[in-house]
Order: structure tokens, then C-alpha cells, then sequence
């Protein structure tokens, strides 16, 4: 960490609002005016949409992944978390990854923490689901997915087989929906290489506590993705929720009851509970409370954006709804990073700043390789595409969003190999735990029982 005499601009998170806003701040920066840095707890920032695609193997995970150092060569970059903040002395305490925690000074401060899932109290959850918000997980799951295939094919025992052959996705958002259908598509691909697993032999279920899936894209293509994951064998069941999975026994409140060796968890997220550590403003779910200007409320020198924060919806509001506030997702995310990076600046320098406006340019969503639905919005026209031209508009705007054109070329390069080369269904779960077995090659052999004289053999016998 250098010592500086310059404002310190200080970015909590490294996320897509972190990684964009310091971009732009250091773009727009005058030399030497201040010096900008970003705490994270990883060194790199994770490119969620592309999550689904990274677990089915579409997408490399390296290239899902964009390293913060290299981006921000003129940053610095601290892999940490900062625990508290003090607004009277302006300085934030950062808990690095190894080594004592430290105070670090700052002058203005960016709150880009980003969400967390949003987990319930639910017998068993924390031991056995598999979450979808970091590339690990997405890694984590494919190469689980594959091994319970790898279970299924080896063993004779059916309660065995039908356990890992049964897989549950609770949460029907666009996390959810697209991870089942990238997940099945895998499977299914996979499938083909095992004598004793069959397609059929699969249990795939999704669970959602709402009356219908993928809400983002509207009803009516909502429910086309509903029908669509259903003739591809998936079991849905709307308005209804998890009571329990302790040891994989999966309990739902409509009374069906399943064993299942997969339980992944995308019933939505939660603003970073550690904002609640910072003694600011917060709104009634958690978010960072700001104006139309992403300024903090009740602040001249703090600005937040993005999934922790609660961005008036400006376009709304001004449509006759007071209570409209921006969605969290990738195309607020991007456009509040670059408003908040200028207005930044121009706090910094005393000039006016902007309000953050945007109207909802529509989604998209893949449901797996060639299918996927998508509602365009222009004007006061919605066009709403499905199957394989709605995967190529998902696949379009999310790989043009990709921070980098270093990532989106790795990323254009791996559907451009998919297209001539089979799906890799190879499991590494090895590599959950590397060293093990170097550790038992390594590890001391047992000390060899110590003979008894031949006295004591004599009274033992």
C-alpha cells in the first residue's frame, strides 16, 4: 500500500460497478489529482451473467473473470475487505487477506459492495446447497454435477444411484432458470458417454415460492420458458417452497419429499450485510439509501450504485410512480458505474453533477444451447423473441457487455470452438482438494507396535 499526499478515492468492491466506475474516474482524471483504490476481497471481478454458461461448460471460467490489477494498472488494488468505516476521521479499516488489519485514510468513498444471496433459515441449506454468485460455485457445480453422473454409472445400489441422479434448483429468476437449463443441457449431452445413465434415469426440479418463472422478461414469455423447460423433462412447481434438506432429504411445502445429492440455491439476493457495519443511510431491505445523482443521502463525499444501493428510478418516477427504483441488474449496473465515475470527479473538483436516468432496454435469457427468450424494449414498443434467435440476442448483448475486449474475445473464441468441437463433460472434482492425495504419500507411516520382552510374553500368555 503506498502513502500518498493526494485525495484518496477510496472503491469498496471490485464488482462490476467498482471495476467500471474506477475505470472511468481514472480515465477522466487529470495526473496526479488523486489516487483511486479498490478493496476486494478477490482479486478479480466475476462477470455473473455468464455463470449458467461457465457451470455447463460453454464458457471457459478463466474467461467469465476479469483481473483487477491488469485493468486497473493505474489503481491500487488491495485484496481485503474493509470492516468499518469512520465518517467523522474518513478512514476505513481494512482487514487483508493475511496479517493484521489497518486504518486507510480516504477523502471520498465508493460503496460498491454489490449482493448476497438471500438464504432463509432452512434446515440443512447451509450444508448442502450450492449457490450460483461466484465463478467457484459455477466451477463447483459442474464438476459435482459430472461426478454424480460418474456415481450413478459405477454403482448397483439404486437409492444411491437415485440420489445423485435427482437435481433441485430452488428459485426461478433468471439465475435459476438459466443455470437448470444450461445444467440439463450438460447432462444430457454427457449422458451419451455412460452405458448405465440414460437421459430418462435424470430428475430435474425447480422450485420457486412465486406464481411464475422468470419475471424480468414478462408473463407471457415467462410462461413459454416454463413450457419449454417442461418438455424437456424438467418438473416445475410454482407458489410453493423448501421446508427442509438435511442430508440431501429434500422436503417442499406442496408435501413432495425427494432424495437429491445437488441442491442449488438462486431464490434471490441481498444487499452485502456488511453495509449495516458502515453507519449509513439505509432503505427498508438494506440498500445504501441515494439520490438521482448516486450520492449517499445526507453526504457530499460519498456515492453508491449497483446491487447494494437504492437508485431512484428516474424514467418511472417521472411516468407518475414515486416509488420506482432501479432493478438490480447488469444494465442499471453498467450505466450507474460510468454516471457515479464522472460524478465522482465532479464532486471532486466542485462542478455540478449528473442525475442517473435510464430506461429499461428490455432482457435476455438462455435456457441453454440455441434456446433462450428475450423482450427488446424501443420506445414504447416491446418485441419479444424466443428460442434460437433470443439465445443469439443473449448471447449478443451479454458477450459486447463482457468487460474488456480481452475477455470478450476469449469469450467469442469459446462459443466459436463449440461450434466445430463436442461439449467437454470431463469432472475434475480432484480439484476441490489437491493435495490430498500427495498428502497420503507424504504423511509419516504409523509407528510400528513396540515388540514386547519376552518376559511379559511369558505372563501374557
Amino acid at each position: 500500500m503506498s502513502t500518498t499526499e493526494r485525495p484518496r478515492i477510496l472503491v469498496v468492491g471490485g464488482g462490476y460497478v467498482g471495476l467500471y466506475a474506477a475505470r472511468r474516474i481514472l480515465k477522466k482524471m487529470r495526473y496526479g489529482e488523486a489516487t483511486v483504490t479498490v478493496v476486494d476481497p478477490r482479486s478479480y471481478m466475476t462477470y455473473q451473467p455468464f455463470l449458467p454458461e461457465a457451470a455447463a461448460g460453454s464458457i471457459s471460467p478463466r474467461h467469465v473473470v476479469v483481473p483487477l490489477r491488469r485493468v486497473l494498472p493505474k489503481a491500487e488494488v488491495l485484496t481485503g475487505r474493509v470492516t468499518t468505516i469512520d465518517q467523522d476521521r474518513k478512514v476505513a479499516t481494512v482487514a487483508p487477506l493475511v496479517g493484521e488489519a489497518y486504518e486507510l485514510p480516504f477523502d471520498y468513498l465508493v460503496i460498491a459492495m454489490g449482493a448476497v444471496s438471500r438464504t432463509f433459515p432452512i434446515p440443512g441449506l447451509a450444508e448442502q446447497g450450492i449457490g450460483m454468485k461466484g465463478v467457484e460455485e459455477a466451477i463447483g457445480l459442474r464438476n459435482h454435477v459430472l461426478e454424480q453422473l460418474d456415481k450413478a454409472d459405477s454403482t448397483t445400489d439404486e437409492d444411491v444411484r437415485r440420489k445423485a441422479l435427482t437435481f433441485v434448483f430452488v428459485g426461478g429468476g433468471f439465475a435459476g432458470a438459466e443455470t437448470i437449463g444450461e445444467v440439463e443441457d450438460m447432462a444430457r449431452d454427457a449422458a451419451k458417454y455412460y452405458t448405465n445413465v440414460k437421459r430418462e434415469d435424470m430428475r430435474f426440479i425447480l422450485v420457486d415460492a412465486a406464481d411464475k418463472i422468470l419475471p424480468e422478461v414478462g408473463p407471457k414469455l415467462g410462461a413459454y420458458g416454463k413450457e419449454h423447460l417442461e418438455s424437456r423433462g424438467v418438473e416445475i412447481y410454482l407458489s410453493t417452497s423448501m421446508d427442509s434438506c438435511v442430508d440431501g432429504h429434500v422436503v417442499l411445502k406442496n408435501g413432495l419429499e425427494v432424495d437429491s445429492s445437488t441442491i442449488v440455491w438462486t431464490a434471490g439476493v441481498k444487499p452485502n450485510p456488511a453495509l449495516a457495519r458502515f453507519g449509513l443511510p439505509l432503505g427498508p431491505r438494506g440498500h445504501v439509501d441515494t439520490s438521482e445523482k448516486l450520492q449517499v443521502q445526507g453526504t457530499d463525499y460519498i456515492w453508491a450504485a449497483g446491487d447494494n444501493a437504492q437508485v431512484p428510478d428516474m424514467v418511472g418516477r417521472r411516468a407518475g410512480n414515486p416509488n420506482a427504483w432501479c432493478p438490480p441488474n447488469a444494465q442499471h449496473a453498467l450505466r450507474q458505474a460510468k454516471v457515479l465515475g464522472d460524478n465522482v470527479i465532479s464532486g471532486m473538483r466542485g462542478f455540478p453533477q449528473k442525475e442517473y436516468s435510464h430506461a429499461n432496454k428490455g432482457a435476455v435469457a438462455g435456457l441453454g444451447l440455441h434456446k433462450g427468450v428475450a423482450m427488446i424494449v424501443m420506445g414504447k414498443v416491446k418485441i419479444k423473441l424466443k428460442g434460437r434467435l433470443a439465445w443469439y440476442m443473449h448471447r449478443g448483448y451479454h458477450g459486447m457487455a463482457m468487460p474488456t475486449w480481452n475477455r470478450k474475445i476469449r469469450v467469442f473464441a469459446d462459443w466459436t470452438l463449440a461450434m466445430f468441437l463436442k461439449r467437454e463433460v470431463v469432472s475434475l472434482g480432484a480439484m476441490e482438494t489437491p493435495r490430498e492425495e500427495f498428502y497420503e504419500a507424504a504423511k509419516p507411516a504409523p509407528a510400528p507396535a513396540a515388540a514386547k520382552p519376552e518376559g511379559e510374553k511369558a505372563k501374557a500368555s
